[in-house]
């Protein structure tokens, strides 16, 4: 499937479950013989919710009701649907040496490594309950220099969103400011104005340039070009943390340290950063029932 280049935002149709190509999730189906969600969910060696939720989710990618709300007996359009399903995987298993597959779906995942450790993993459990049968692989790729596993699905990648080699889709934003260590501050301190940063040590990163934020505060100071400089952002944070100096930390990627107190804001003043969080794939991907589904769930929790 194609999808317009990101102008910072979503395009309409991307997720359009009515115009998708892909496989519909009927590994509910089962709910149909045994009318009972407890039951199925231990015949598929899942939750029940997670049950409930593809049974929602299939109604909706066809735009009809399959399941009475009640008993879970199929209605009309529920009969008819599981007719075709059952004629379709008749076909297949008749087919001469295509052997039925097990089911399971392979996803490889390429993600910035702090977008990772922050944004993705502690919010993944959501997306492996809700499709157990979706198995991931999740690979490093470095931000900003554009270097991530050849034969990932899906990448995260970190930048202005200028992508030729892909299509994309911007999927998080942030804001950022400057932080520093409680340690460090009662060293340094006290900092209680943007003028006070001129003497002290400003940690760097390719990441996040610090004169828009100097702009911001009414500084016409250029950028450091000395001090000790990262190329990761959980790396910036941990040298901040560790009392190297003043960083300039995104909120959303700093939440973990400024969360349990390594990491303090200096002032009240945020500033848009003019880089994003992009979903990129090749052209074709999203064909795949579970791209679509990554790329789906991942827009809706991060963005």
């Amino acid at each position: 499937m194609s999808t317009p280049r990101s102008n910072g935002q979503r395009p309409s149709r991307f997720f359009d479950s009515r115009s998708a190509r892909r496989i519909p999730p009927i590994q509910c189906l089962p709910l149909a013989r045994l009318r009972s969600v407890t039951l199925t969910a231990e015949e598929l060696s899942v939750t029940p919710s997670a049950v409930s939720h593809r049974v929602r989710q299939l109604e909706q990618v066809l735009g009809t009701q399959l399941f009475g709300r009640t008993d879970f007996s199929l209605t009309t359009d529920g009969q008819n649907y599981l007719q075709q399903v059952r004629e379709g995987l008749g076909a297949l298993q008749c087919f001469p040496n295509h052997p039925v597959a097990s089911g399971r779906a392979r996803l490889k995942i390429a993600v910035t490594p702090t977008f990772a450790r922050c944004m993705l993993i502690p919010r993944l459990a959501q997306f492996t309950e809700a499709y157990p049968e979706i198995d991931l692989t999740l690979q490093v790729a470095i931000p900003l220099l554009d270097v991530v596993a050849e034969d990932a699905d899906l990448m995260v990648r970190y930048g202005v969103g200028h992508y030729a080699d892909v299509e994309h889709l911007e999927i998080a934003r942030d804001v950022y400011t400057p932080v520093a260590s409680p340690s460090f501050l009662r060293q340094h301190g006290p900092i209680t104005k943007p003028e006070d940063l001129q003497e002290l040590p400003l940690l760097r990163s390719p990441l996040e340039s610090w004169r828009p934020w100097f702009q911001a505060a009414g500084l016409d100071w250029a950028e450091p070009s000395e001090g000790s400089q990262f190329n990761d952002v959980g790396l910036l944070c941990d040298a901040a943390a560790a009392g190297m100096g003043v960083a300039p930390v995104r909120l959303k990627l700093g939440a973990p340290w400024l969360d349990n107190g390594t990491l303090v804001r200096l002032f009240d003043l945020d500033v848009a950063s003019p880089h994003a969080h992009y979903l990129c794939w090749r052209t074709g991907t999203m064909d795949r029932w579970e791209c679509q589904a990554f790329a789906e769930w991942l827009a809706k929790t991060v963005g």
